[in-house]
């Protein structure tokens, strides 16, 4: 418990609404311990894309999302594991998930689902959002790391894997400026949002989406 509260008092001083001059999107983002990071010797990593499907398919589908909305859960729950199923699997769709940060709830999320690695990201997404209704209305912030904590160490991380997924303050730079750079670039205001073979789509049902993509493979 001590430790989680050692956590979260570094967590506290991480601020959505702050990241260098204030953007279009009026959010910076201020991080503890700036100085440290910018003089440690590691330089940061680029932040991996995570993808399914081939990478000759067809179909680029780019889903814009945050673990925090209820809509993105929706679709997880509702659209994605047919698209999986019918488009990503039998190679029709090459399908990309980003991160979109509007709270550090969501932060703290993905850091989690990005600790277990890319082989298992989206598995540790599928619970995240399943279980979207436990962690995010959790009653503070110790409740609600906690709660995501429970999912990693479901997922097979052990206490300190997840300890240092969530005290690396060079990837959480990272990550807040691919955030950054993603959302300026495609314009993102909402989440869901889809960019289809560079088209943007707001949250589309299943039966919606398969037209769009049914249309583009030339489907009748």
């Amino acid at each position: 418990m001590r430790k989680l509260s050692l956590f979260l008092i570094f967590l506290g001083f991480v601020y959505f609404l702050q990241f260098g001059s204030e953007n279009e999107y009026g959010s910076k983002f201020d991080l503890p311990y700036s100085v440290s990071a910018e003089e440690a010797s590691e330089e940061i990593n680029p932040i991996e894309e995570m993808v399914q499907g081939e990478e000759d398919a067809p179909i680029e589908l780019i889903e814009y999302a945050s673990f925090t909305c209820p809509h993105c859960a929706t679709f997880h729950a509702d659209v994605y594991p047919e698209l999986k199923i019918n488009y990503i699997d039998k190679g029709l769709v090459k399908f990309i998930y980003r991160e979109v940060y509007f709270d550090k709830y969501g932060m703290w999320a993905s850091m989690i689902a990005r600790c277990a690695g890319s082989d298992r990201f989206f598995g540790m997404t599928d619970q995240i959002y399943r279980k979207q209704s436990d962690w995010a209305r959790a009653e503070n912030d110790l409740a609600i790391v906690t709660q995501l904590r429970k999912i990693g160490l479901l997922a097979g991380l052990d206490e300190s894997q997840l300890n240092a997924c969530l005290q690396d303050g060079l990837k959480l730079r990272a990550l807040v400026e691919w955030y950054s750079e993603n959302a300026k670039r495609d314009e993102i205001k909402s989440t869901p949002t889809l960019v289809i073979n560079g088209e943007k789509h707001s949250n589309q049902s299943y039966e919606q989406l398969t037209e769009i993509l049914d249309a583009i493979l030339g489907k009748s």
